[in-house]
């Protein structure tokens, strides 16, 4: 046999065809449409929008009227990213428009047929337990940016507390613990800040727990009440005055005989008692001023938190002083006839986001305890959360 007998022959190479997976977002297939991605622009609406990508004005109202009760398409926001799916033939018209209103929650608008559909829809999301601790040296957010954490912790904590320590006087050395968690979609992309679940908070060497616990299912919002089951949020004691009566109320047309009964607004409400008097402060707060200032004579002013503040005019004698925190029920002040009075009074004024409100006319929060036939629930409930919270030192960083 020769040598070219022994010679194999090369066999060619199979090609095989692997097909690209479709891509599938929003329930579509992509690959079906022309895609077109944006953000809402100054100047945008729905109506602009569908026009500009071939539906008719008619057709349009048709849409919105369809929709209504689902999406309301006036109330797109500027910066919010869309969607729109187009057809691929000539006419390159919109069939379906989807809105989303936030990294979870998007609306989809289908209107390729006749009858017009409109769906809100969720992203699938997990959501992760995290622990955070630390020491406060300046304040809670510059705290918490220091360390790397979500600055929406902090104003959470703020908000549990904030009937209970005031965050515009945190003093280096302050320290916190926190259970909370926070969001992800397809595990990895972060969605927002969830819920804290459990803290703990030491103000000039006083710790403070609280633990989030759903008290009215029909609600379905926690309150915060601390290991005995009391609640943190703090209510506004209806008057400043242990007795007295109201003399006159908030009345922005009010006639004064002290200004020759001309109308000038009452942003008060006037509580009379005997000159003496003990005037107590109607929620816990700082004394952010303690002064003699014209018309207001002898005066107090309160912060409570970072939404509230209220004020105590024509006072005998001031009991505290400008920087002091003070408890509620505690007595700052004596009734007096100082400033323009015509009768020994105090003027009880009242605050809320700066601007002077009538308090007996708004919502303030409710301090109502926790039910007793629900005690056994809420410890059995903290009992995990409290050791957990115990278990975290602060001998080493996050």
């Amino acid at each position: 046999m020769g040598c070219a007998d022994d010679e194999t022959k090369e066999k060619e190479p199979v090609v095989q065809e692997v097909k690209k997976p479709k891509t599938k977002k929003f329930g579509y297939i992509l690959e079906d449409y022309e895609v077109v991605s944006d953000t809402i622009q100054p100047g945008d609406s729905f109506g602009q929008i569908l026009f500009e990508n071939g539906i008719d004005y008619g057709t349009i109202q048709q849409i919105t009227d369809s929709v209504a009760s689902v999406f309301d398409t006036r109330k797109i926001v500027v910066g919010k990213p869309y969607t729109l799916l187009k057809s691929k033939d000539s006419t390159g018209q919109a069939q379906v428009f989807i809105y989303e209103q936030n990294k979870i929650d998007y609306v989809v608008l289908d209107f390729k047929d006749e009858v017009v559909q409109a769906l809100a829809k969720k992203r699938p999301v997990t959501v992760k337990e995290r622990i955070a601790y630390g020491v406060i040296e300046d304040n809670l957010s510059t705290t918490f940016d220091d360390l790397g954490l979500n600055i929406l912790v902090a104003y959470g904590m703020a908000d549990i507390y904030a009937w209970t320590i005031d965050f515009f006087k945190l003093q280096p050395g302050d320290k916190f613990k926190v259970i909370y968690t926070e969001k992800y979609i397809n595990d990895t992309i972060p969605a927002g800040f969830g819920k804290i679940k459990a803290s703990w908070f030491e103000h000039k060497g006083k710790p403070i727990y609280a633990f989030g616990f759903i008290s009215d299912s029909l609600k379905g919002k926690p309150d915060y009440y601390d290991e005995q089951a009391d609640n943190l949020r703090r209510a506004f004691l209806k008057s400043p005055l242990k007795f007295g009566r109201i003399s006159s109320r908030y009345n922005l047309k009010r006639r004064i005989a002290y200004y020759g009964n001309r109308i000038r607004p009452h942003k008060g409400t006037d509580f009379a008692a005997p000159v003496g008097t003990p005037i107590m402060a109607t929620s816990d707060g700082t004394v952010i001023a303690s002064e003699y200032r014209g018309g207001n004579g002898n005066y107090v002013k309160l912060r409570h938190n970072g939404t509230y503040e209220t004020q105590y005019l024509h006072m005998s004698k001031r009991a505290v002083n400008r920087g002091e925190y003070v408890r509620q029920g505690e007595v700052i002040g004596y009734i007096g006839m100082t400033g323009n009075t015509s009768g020994p009074h105090v003027c009880y004024r009242f605050w809320k986001n700066g601007k002077q409100v009538d308090p007996f006319n708004i919502d303030l929060p409710t301090s109502e305890p926790l039910a007793e036939e629900l005690q056994p629930e809420y410890f059995e409930h903290i009992a995990p959360l409290r050791a957990q919270l115990d278990e975290i030192t602060f001998d080493k960083s996050i």
